[in-house]
């Protein structure tokens, strides 16, 4: 029995006001790394978008600023300057010190909004070091400040303004988070997003850190049209360069295919009112489609301009919808026979195509704080009924869109029934393969909590990786060079391949499959991954990089949730050993030009340098000192962002486009500093 075995009411503890997000910040932003850290950014702006939604709001400034603060400012009506009566405070001092406090709840604050449920700016004050507030409001401009999220002072009047608006100035508490520096293109893609996504919205986005400073302004009054636009954006250059070919005669006429169809997205809204548990609510909703010549669907899902990555059920709505309107104007049309009706597949109306679905809502249901899923239900009949009435009348009118998206699906159904007579048994097969794969060295633990499984460029990295690791947490996977390229490969092809079946056995979660109807018939679950991380272990070269590319875009497009929890990581193997020959005999190890340059003339340039270009030229002592001992080497974790570069890369150099990879080699051959052939 352990020794103190008192349990009393002096053992209960209570915790008030902000404490609990400071004691367990991980419940109200999802973790306290990188991650974690821009959520605080994303919370703030959420605050000056739902002024904007609420009709209040024209422009929104992020700025981050050199002494590690981040600035956000909007020209709203401000955060009310008023004393709240049954707190005896100010509403400022209410809405940023009380969890759960805020316009959201009723009271005519707002009808829609991002941050549900009112615990987004008041947790950013818990775990900001310092946090300063300022109302501008009727002309008089008010400040008060915060330290870990108790106030300094009341809030005060500090002189009078032209402007109106709120803006918060916050510092990341460096006792709370791992990292305390923002990244600049993670918070751009989230604020490109946010104005892509509210139409006409102004966002200036300034970095006004040392030898970081740069600004730019988004501002999109095509909304998510010009979203697509975007995505689409090397396959309308294509497109129009081939038209131009053939407008010159330099490519006949017959050469020529339509890469986007339609030529332009469609786009349609919707709005009103549905019924959600007896509950009567607004809902607005917006649309905009588009094919391309590719294989694969990307359907980006948003509820109160929150990704919902997880989908949810507008996303189920969206897609049942789609293939029911596309399947009727296709026996309509008579482009099937009787025989082949149920035969189209609901995958088979998504081939190629890039979808935006937003839709605004009152008092969405959602999975946690972070919201990444849409509960609500009844929402999936609203986008339903939505996409069969507008979609289903933009394809009544215009036989050229309707003909060509209906030519993208048969042609679809084609390629899918064609792949499934070759390839019948593999889906089924890999699923059912059991054991462990044969080159897998396992390790002891049986807790995946403090398991980690290496994969290693080559069985001669793979044997030494396997006489260096620490057996009884490091498990090793060698892999034969290039794994499959799974952006081009269909899943049948895909799951052939024995790295990638080796793979799936030993992680053990298992990947995401569809049925015809566009629903999971089987799903990654990130709890039964055996690792806790996953680590690509490759050369410190170009090939290296291309196969942990490979991998990435494989576990990206199979094992989605196990990059969105943070179990995927990259190695960092050291470029150089530099054996210092002057006075004490010393051995480093570098991982880029700059430090090594640096200590290089710090020793008056008096040193052997060996580069690595390979793991196997490691012995066993010098790969576990500079890239698998825990307590000495550097891991990156990879992110959604990391694995949409590497899956776009992929696509443009190594998919179906050969026309892609010119351009992007044209563009980039200047780039090319070192080139060992």
């Amino acid at each position: 029995m352990p020794e103190n075995s008192n349990y009393g009411a002096e053992q209960i503890r209570v915790l008030h006001g902000l404490e609990p997000v400071r004691v367990r910040p991980g419940m109200y932003i999802g973790s306290t790394d990188e991650r974690g850290l821009h959520h605080c950014v994303y919370e703030v702006i959420d605050n000056c978008v739902d002024e904007a939604m609420a009709g209040f709001c024209t422009e929104i400034e992020i700025e981050l600023q050199n002494d590690g603060g981040c600035r956000v400012t909007d020209n709203g009506r401000g955060i009310p300057v008023g004393i709240k009566e049954e707190e005896g405070v100010s509403a400022v001092e209410v809405v940023l010190t009380k969890l759960h406090a805020g316009g959201k709840f009723g009271n005519g604050g707002y009808e829609i909004s991002g941050g549900l449920h009112g615990v987004g700016v008041s947790c950013v004050n818990a775990l900001s070091s310092k946090l300063i507030a300022e109302v501008a409001q009727n002309g008089e401009l008010w400040r008060m400040s915060f330290v870990r999220g108790i106030p300094e002072n009341h809030l005060t009047r500090i002189g009078k303004t032209n402007r109106r608006g709120t803006t918060i100035i916050f510092y990341p508490d460096p006792e709370i988070f791992e990292v305390l520096e923002f990244d600049y293109n993670t918070l751009r893609q989230r604020i490109q997003e946010l104005a892509f996504l509210n139409k006409g919205l102004k966002f200036h986005y300034i970095d006004k850190r040392d030898l970081k400073q740069q600004e730019e302004t988004f501002q999109y009054n095509g909304g998510i049209v010009e979203y697509i636009d975007l995505i689409n954006k090397k396959e309308k250059e294509l497109e129009d360069k081939e038209r131009e070919e053939v407008a010159k005669g330099e490519r006949k006429e017959d050469d020529f295919r339509p890469r986007l169809a339609p030529r332009e997205p469609l786009y349609f809204t919707d709005s009103g009112t549905f019924k959600d548990h007896d509950i009567i609510k607004k809902y607005e909703l917006e649309i905009a489609l588009q094919y391309n010549a590719g294989y694969s669907e990307q359907i980006l899902t948003f509820a109160n301009n929150i990704r919902t990555i997880e989908g949810g059920h507008h996303l189920e709505g969206f897609k049942y919808a789609l293939f029911k309107t596309i399947k009727k104007y296709a026996v309509e049309g008579k482009f099937l026979k009787d025989k082949e009706i149920d035969d189209l597949k609901s995958e088979d109306c998504r081939e190629g195509l890039v979808a935006v679905v937003s839709v605004k809502l009152e008092n969405p249901q959602f999975e946690g704080q972070t919201k990444t899923k849409l509960g609500t239900p009844a929402i999936r009949g609203v986008v339903g009924d939505a996409v069969e009435n507008k979609f289903g009348e933009l394809l009544e009118e215009n036989k050229e869109i309707r003909t060509s998206i209906i030519a993208k699906a048969l042609n679809a159904k084609k390629g899918r029934e064609a792949a499934e007579r070759a390839k019948k048994a593999v889906r089924k097969g890999v699923l059912e393969f059991s054991g462990l794969p044969g080159k897998l060295a396992d390790c002891t633990s049986d807790d995946p909590t403090e398991c980690e499984i290496y994969l290693v460029e080559g069985d001669s990295a793979g044997g030494t990786a396997k006489t260096g690791r620490d057996r009884r947490f490091q498990a090793i996977m060698p892999l034969r060079g290039k794994i499959l390229n799974v952006e081009k490969a269909s899943m049948a092809r895909a799951l052939e391949s024995e790295e990638i079946k080796n793979m799936i056995t030993a992680f053990g979660c298992g990947i995401d499959q569809i049925d015809d109807t566009g629903r999971y018939i089987s799903r990654c679950d990130v709890e039964k991954l055996k690792y806790d991380k996953i680590i690509s272990m490759t050369d410190a070269d170009v090939d290296g990089a291309h196969i942990r590319i490979l991998l990435i875009t494989f576990i990206y497009k199979f094992m989605r949730p196990v990059i969105e929890q943070g179990h995927l990581y990259a190695a960092q193997p050291p470029l150089y050993k530099v054996t210092k020959k002057v006075g004490t005999r010393e051995e480093k190890y570098f991982y880029d030009d700059k430090s090594l340059d640096d200590y290089l003339n710090s020793i008056d340039r008096k040193g052997e340098i060996q580069r690595y270009k390979g793991l196997g030229e490691m012995d066993k002592e010098q790969l576990w000192e500079t890239t698998m001992d825990p307590e000495r080497r550097t891991l990156v974790r990879i992110t959604i962002a990391d694995a949409e570069k590497a899956a776009e890369k992929i696509k443009v150099l190594m998919g179906d486009e050969p026309e892609l990879r010119r351009i992007f080699i044209e563009q980039n051959a200047n780039l090319v500093k070192d080139l060992d052939i």
